[in-house]
């Protein structure tokens, strides 16, 4: 049985948002510092991030039920391709065009292709809603990115941040149902420790003798790693993916756009760039379509799952699923255990 959005499912896909806004912040600070490469900084931003919850779950001994289907491998091993693209083709796109524009382009193109992908998977359109959203997001993105001031280099780094976009939809689109066994912190944990290893060889082999497999070589060096580890990836990817199992995938998508608006907020404040009248106005945009997607009540739907949607079953309808409990058809969610696997 799929649950209804509640406003703490909102809640924790949009704390992941605003935490990673900080994250391309911290991965060009620390790349400048220790003079890292694009790709060394996705690889050790993964490996850091999937080693802390993975140690984490080990102490809390939530690994002990980890299963080993097919399922759940090859999800795993989806999601750290998937992320490890992404984290790469990001910070490559921050490199070449900086942090708000890469981060804008890369978040702001993710809602559109949430958004197909859905309306392909499911044969109907978004909800008036989540179209009104999208309208509001995309109209406040054009203002916040500039292309007047757009160059080549930064023409590159768009393009890989559309890269980007492309597996971060993707990987909201296939982690939007659960698969049994794996539940979202071990998806998290694993998927990016292997998706960090991957890029660990690549990194050393297309990165130059200083800016290979460099680390930081002062205390600060090490502090924005251990942040960028901890905050904008365990903690932020965690509440993301624990909160996706019960908001629709273009939903969080938009409400990832948080991470934009804060990169921009925080570039403004921290690395003295300006953003305008524009910019403001397109920063108030994108925080209206998230308002415009709040659940208005607990248990209150998102728009795209308004009253009884596909896969929403009223009372009776539960009460006669639930005597196919036995076959394991339909089985109802534990709230001790999270959300049952869709």
């Amino acid at each position: 049985m799929t649950a209804e959005p509640r406003p703490r499912d909102f809640a924790l896909v949009a704390l992941g948002g605003v935490l990673w806004g900080t994250g391309g912040l911290a991965g060009a600070a620390l790349a400048d510092a220790a003079d890292l490469a694009p790709l060394t900084v996705a690889a050790y931003r993964l490996l850091g991030g999937g080693g802390v919850l993975l140690l984490g779950l080990a102490a809390a001994g939530a690994l002990r039920g980890f299963a080993r289907t097919r399922p759940v491998v090859v999800r795993v091993l989806a999601t750290a391709l998937l992320a490890a693209v992404y984290q790469a083709a990001y910070f490559a796109a921050v490199q070449r065009a900086g942090v708000a524009v890469a981060t804008l382009v890369a978040l702001g193109a993710a809602p559109l292709a949430v958004a197909a992908g859905s309306t392909v998977s499911t044969r109907r359109l978004p909800a008036p809603r989540t179209l009104a959203a999208l309208g509001l997001a995309l109209a406040g993105l054009v203002l916040l990115v500039r292309p007047s001031e757009a160059g080549p280099r930064a023409a590159v780094g768009a393009l890989l941040a559309l890269l980007a976009a492309v597996a971060f939809a993707t990987m909201t689109v296939l982690n939007r149902r659960g698969v049994p066994g794996l539940g979202p912190l071990p998806l998290t944990a694993t998927a990016f420790t292997l998706g960090g290893a991957a890029l660990l060889p690549v990194a050393a082999l297309t990165g130059s003798a200083t800016t290979g497999l460099a680390v930081p070589s002062d205390v600060d060096g090490w502090l924005l790693l251990a942040y960028l580890a901890v905050v904008p990836t365990a903690a932020a990817y965690g509440a993301y993916f624990t909160g996706l199992r019960h908001v629709p995938a273009t939903t969080a998508a938009l409400l990832a756009l948080l991470e934009p608006l804060t990169a921009t907020v925080g570039a403004v404040l921290l690395r003295g760039e300006q953003l305008g009248l524009h910019g403001v106005l397109g920063a108030g945009l994108v925080g209206a379509a998230v308002v415009v997607l709040r659940p208005r009540r607990a248990g209150s739907p998102t728009m795209d799952a308004p009253g009884r949607a596909a896969g929403h079953l009223s009372r009776s309808d539960a009460a006669r699923a639930g005597s196919a409990n036995t076959s394991g058809v339909v089985r109802a969610s534990d709230p001790r255990e999270g959300p049952a696997p869709r």
